[in-house]
């Protein structure tokens, strides 16, 4: 086997988590006397971490222009955020088909398991607790654990680094630009989930080194590398 580090994104990728991050969302812009936004708005405002989550849902738009929103209302709307998001329970998110299963066939393979996700760290562990996944991953990354997040390459680098595996032992795996652009930013072979949120992209046009539609069909591709 020539790789040895599958690095995981989160949201989009092993778990379908919008319809909790829609409902602290809305939440948070009815705290702010704000109009709220159906959930199909706020899937194509997820993957870039909560901080542009919450400005684009105060612009209700993907593009946040510069001078839209103040330093001052962007923090406070995000600590409203941060509330609410805590609040709730998490019972609405869930893993994607054949995600259990497969993640712990890849382990049982011998293949190294991270996670590098542009979630904020906090929320992570209580997600990873009620999958029962904590002990998959020899590492896992936060979008807020470094001072960058993907698409910089920098989170993948220090997984490898902190692992001591070679980047080119390494695959990034999501959904998402930022996953796909780290991964080749990283030079590191990127495979790509067709069913997460990427913005209404098809995750081919970005060009990662193998797609799959389902997560069976990926654990598959791997098993038999």
């Amino acid at each position: 086997m020539d790789k040895q580090l599958l690095i995981f994104d989160f949201d989009g990728t092993l778990i379908d988590s919008v319809p909790d991050l829609a409902d602290a969302t809305n939440a948070m812009l009815t705290t702010l006397g704000k109009e709220t936004y159906p959930i199909d708005s706020i899937r194509n405002w997820v993957g870039n971490g909560s901080r542009m989550l919450v400005e684009r849902a105060l612009v209700g738009k993907v593009e946040v222009l510069e001078g839209e929103l103040t330093a001052e209302e962007a923090d406070h709307a995000e600590q409203v955020f941060f509330d609410a998001y805590n609040n709730i329970s998490g019972s609405k998110t869930v893993a994607y088909p054949d995600v259990d299963s497969g993640l712990k066939k890849l382990k049982d393979a011998g293949y190294i398991l991270a996670l590098v996700t542009n979630k904020p760290i906090r929320f992570v562990p209580k997600i990873l607790q009620a999958f029962g996944w904590q002990d998959l991953f020899a590492e896992v990354l936060g979008g807020d654990s470094l001072p960058v997040k993907k698409p910089d390459p920098a989170p993948l680098l220090h997984v490898c680094n902190a692992l001591n595996i070679d980047p080119e032992q390494a695959v990034m795996i999501g959904d998402s630009r930022n996953d796909i652009l780290a991964g080749q930013n990283a030079n590191m072979d990127t495979l790509g989930l067709s069913y997460g949120y990427n913005y209404g992209q098809d995750i081919r046009e970005l060009n990662p080194t193998e797609a799959f539609d389902n997560f069976a069909d990926l654990v598959d591709h791997l098993l038999q590398g």
